[in-house]
């Protein structure tokens, strides 16, 4: 296994190349100011074998939530708040 280190403006900056050498085999850790903060590897490598299913339905099938506690033109942080002192 190849692991090499590259920094965040290095990644951002030529991420198409970087993502080429994963799907090569190699596996990357990235660096925050020389620290190791991730690591992107090829996904054959990963722990326990990812499975990607396919979705279940549609995005607008969602069911949206119904509205707030306190009408539709309440201040939702405030709604938020309220919940957050009835749960203290």
């Amino acid at each position: 296994m190849v692991m090499k280190t590259v920094g965040i403006a290095e990644l951002k900056a030529h991420l198409s190349e970087h993502l080429q050498a994963v799907r090569r085999g190699e596996t990357l850790t990235v660096l925050d100011r020389r620290e190791p903060i991730a690591r992107i590897v090829p996904l054959h490598e990963t722990a326990g074998g990812l499975v990607v299913r396919p979705p279940r339905g549609a995005l607008h099938d969602i069911p949206l939530p119904g509205p707030t506690r306190s009408g539709r033109d309440a201040d939702v942080v405030d709604d938020l708040m309220a919940e957050r002192r009835e749960r203290l």
